[in-house]
């Protein structure tokens, strides 16, 4: 019995290990940060439907300009701080061909024709600041606005108002304004009488769908256009600031499809100095 014990004593320890392997069925969580990125991109997209919809053209170009970088007045850089206060062909410091410099005098002359220039532009854009702030009177007044925009340009500040999709400014092919556009003039004459600028009108229609003999677009947008000369006059603009009334019929669409409706449209330039 002893010597049973004593084998049994010095035999070999054996121990089993028994590895785990933790599940994977998770992968690792990437799951979720792609489940992360597809609900970020549908608030995103839900987001710019409901711009898209509760906005004006005028609102959207404001928000499109946010993202856009800033575009300069002057397009070739001069290196100076302020428009024009880079070296220039009127520095005199530069030699013309013939071997003689530019006289100093010009190149005041310059800083104070850009100085006029950037103070005409600050009173068009306060103008502008003016005309898209008078729509908090009334729904008409609020729901008027979607037809506008407005932009400065090289030739004046164009206030440009359009009809929409089931929304005319002018009843049928006629140069009769709707409620609408008499209320948008109505309440835009005020504003224009913040300056002495010269006021150019033009009329646009959008193409037929019939190709008529006598075809009436140019006399229905040159009618149009008169129609609201006589309107801004009637709601106390001054007759002598009128410079020029156009009618271009539908040869200047707004749009890609010449008879989309948003091509019936007048513009009202409040020209720039010449």
């Amino acid at each position: 019995m002893g010597e049973v014990m004593g084998d049994k004593s010095n035999a070999p320890i054996i121990v089993k290990r028994k590895k785990v392997v933790a599940s994977d069925a998770h992968h690792g969580g990437a799951w979720k940060v792609a489940y992360a990125d597809f609900v970020t991109a549908m608030m995103a997209f839900f987001l710019l439907m409901w711009l898209l919809n509760a906005t004006t053209e005028q609102q959207r170009k404001g928000i499109a300009d946010y993202f856009s970088p800033t575009v300069p007045v002057n397009r070739v850089s001069g290196g100076g701080a302020d428009m024009f206060g880079g070296d220039s062909i009127m520095s005199d410091q530069a030699l013309a061909r013939n071997g003689t410099g530019q006289a100093a005098g010009l190149r005041v002359q310059g800083h104070q024709l850009a100085a006029e220039a950037a103070a005409e532009v600050a009173v068009l854009r306060e103008v502008e600041r003016k005309l898209m702030g008078v729509g908090g009177e009334s729904l008409l007044q609020m729901e008027a606005l979607r037809h506008v925009v407005t932009r400065v340009t090289d030739e004046g500040l164009i206030v440009e108002i359009f009809a929409r999709e089931g929304a005319p400014i002018f009843r049928g092919n006629t140069s009769e304004p709707t409620r609408v556009m008499i209320e948008l003039l109505t309440s835009f004459a005020p504003v224009f009488e913040m300056v002495r600028n010269p006021i150019a009108i033009d009329g646009h229609v959008r193409t037929q769908p019939l190709v008529l003999a006598d075809n009436p677009v140019w006399n229905i947008s040159a009618g149009r256009a008169e129609a609201v000369r006589a309107r801004l006059v009637s709601a106390g603009l001054d007759e002598e600031r009128m410079a020029r009334l156009t009618g271009h019929a539908n040869r200047e669409p707004a749009t890609a499809d010449g008879s989309a409706i948003r091509n019936d449209r007048i513009e009202i330039t409040l020209l720039r100095g010449r």
